[in-house]
């Protein structure tokens, strides 16, 4: 019973660890990376689909990303879906591929970006607490329902803790990792 509770926070937590680390990804850093365009959809076909699905995305140097079609005809679809996306980025075809220049970020928009960073953090901070809340309701109730001991219950409790501790700590440590990257020139 308790080893299921214990398990289940491990994996929810682990879960919302790894969503701040794709919303994190997903905040532009002065850098080129190719997971900056993962969210980005294209009308393929009628169909939206990923661009990493309908072309070859690599990085031609540190600041551009290079995007090579594998259909001729894909370069005009793809060149709009990269340029109305929200990432504010302004895409160049130069014959069959699409040049994606990283702008500079300027001093206040990486304070701004750091502000994003910092509640994304927050957030995830509030969700390992609320998993941590539910797995001690869970652990009361069993033990108002006489199926464990205190002294089980209690150390379930504080193993519950650690594992928050942990996360949090992680959490910590990933906003650290994408404030010195946003912050870096």
């Amino acid at each position: 019973m308790i080893a299921d509770i214990k398990k289940n926070v491990e994996q929810k937590m682990h879960k919302s660890l790894e969503a701040l680390k794709a919303d994190l990804g997903k905040i532009r850093t002065g850098r080129a990376h190719t997971g900056i365009l993962d969210h980005v959809m294209v009308d393929y076909y009628g169909n939206p689909t990923p661009v990493n699905q309908v072309a070859n995305v690599t990085l031609t140097d540190a600041r551009t990303i290079g995007v090579q079609p594998y259909e001729k005809n894909m370069v005009g679809p793809i060149e709009k879906a990269i340029r109305d996306s929200d990432l504010g980025l302004n895409p160049a075809t130069n014959g069959d591929l699409i040049r994606v220049p990283m702008p500079m970020l300027t001093e206040e928009r990486r304070r701004d970006l750091i502000k994003v960073v910092k509640s994304e953090g927050e957030n995830a901070k509030v969700a390992v607490r609320n998993i941590r809340r539910d797995a001690n309701e869970q652990l009361k109730k069993l033990l108002k329902d006489k199926e464990v001991g205190e002294d089980e219950e209690r150390r379930a409790q504080e193993e519950v803790q650690k594992l928050t501790d942990r996360f949090v700590a992680e959490i910590d440590k990933s906003l650290q990792a994408k404030e010195a990257d946003l912050m870096a020139i």
